[in-house]
């Protein structure tokens, strides 16, 4: 069957074209994805970052929602029309991680829409054990949000925060606004830091707090918010120098920083600091089933509000100019990409 998708082929190119596709085999599905969002992740395979891992042509895309369309052999308790979202994890049960039960750092991982085709596409097939069951009424576009908030789950969950904490968020794009959102809803008192202005107003127009570290002396107002205490907890997620060293600067004795953001070189980072006030560094990568489901249930009951996050909507065909529009800013948080055949003009 031939199929609509959009391909990396070259730094900072994108193809969308027909491409082929197998029906499902024994213990997958196949799903026609219903949106796309473009993550940091993408971002950087289309910068070009990535090509020692990528092999091209690579179909993008691992944040999605849709339906199943067809069910291969011995997959049990799905169906054609079920609503899903797909854990883009295929972990190979044997490494050392994943006989810890870290499955979902395998040392052998494949990461679909990264290693292995995603989902930038009007059919995928993925195996029956990534679906993760959506609400019959939860709405799709809503949906593709799942998986950044299970990112945010996961993040909040390693940083082991607690109701009454305070929390400074270094970076307020989309996972940096989710994270803040989640940690909202364990009961923790949360600041954003970030250098857009339109994403401030964003995260303010969610009730957030938001700080400008280009014309706010952040330590200060975190020192002044916390009593001369300082953050239990930092959450690294804007990817920058600047974004690593606030972080570290503002956490109290004994604070917790969690490294989310992809660095992709080497950063300096004040020891010294960590030594003095006895600080932890943990590392967040990814997210197990548990952080799916809970993200199921935080976008299903409105405490992730998924209309005021979504910029655009913008058919597949479309998806070069949606990358662009991400990589220049401006007053952009999550684009998606309209997947159905409607929006592809009936392409299949």
């Amino acid at each position: 069957m031939e199929t609509l998708a959009v391909s990396y082929t070259a730094a900072r190119t994108l193809a969308a074209g027909p491409v082929q596709t197998a029906p499902p085999g024994p213990g997958e599905v196949e799903i026609a994805p219903a949106y796309v969002g473009i993550c940091g992740t993408d971002l950087h395979i289309f910068h070009g970052d990535m090509d020692a891992r990528v092999k091209t042509p690579a179909v993008l895309g691992h944040e999605m929602s849709g339906r199943i369309v067809g069910v291969g052999a011995d997959v049990e308790g799905w169906q054609a029309g079920d609503p899903v979202t797909v854990i883009p994890l295929r972990s190979d049960g044997t490494c050392p991680a994943c006989r810890r039960g870290h499955g979902h750092v395998c040392q052998n991982l494949d990461f679909i829409g990264i290693d292995s085709p995603g989902a930038m596409q009007q059919r995928w097939t993925v195996p029956a054990a990534a679906l993760v069951a959506l609400p019959a009424d939860l709405s799709l576009d809503h949906a593709a949000l799942v998986e950044p908030t299970a990112v945010a789950v996961h993040d909040v969950g390693r940083a082991g925060l607690a109701a009454g904490e305070r929390a400074v968020v270094v970076g307020g794009g989309p996972v940096g606004v989710l994270i803040a959102l989640v940690a909202r809803s364990v009961g923790a008192d949360v600041r954003v830091v970030e250098v857009s202005a339109s994403r401030r107003e964003v995260a303010r127009g969610l009730g957030l707090t938001a700080w400008d570290p280009a014309a706010e002396d952040v330590p200060g107002l975190v020192q002044a918010w916390t009593e001369g205490a300082g953050a239990d907890v930092a959450f690294e997620v804007s990817g920058a120098a600047a974004g690593v060293e606030t972080a570290v600067e503002v956490l109290a004795v004994r604070g917790r920083l969690c490294q989310v953001a992809i660095h992709p070189k080497p950063r300096e980072v004040n020891l010294h600091r960590f030594f003095w006030r006895e600080l932890t560094l943990v590392g967040a990568r990814l997210y197990d089933r548990a952080d799916f489901e809970k993200a199921v249930a935080l976008v299903a009951d409105g405490t992730i509000p998924a209309p005021a996050l979504i910029s655009r909507v913008v058919p597949l065909a479309e998806a070069a100019d949606a990358f662009e529009a991400l990589e220049a800013g401006g007053d952009v948080m999550k684009i998606l990409l309209d997947c159905s055949d409607e929006a592809a003009g009936g392409v299949k």
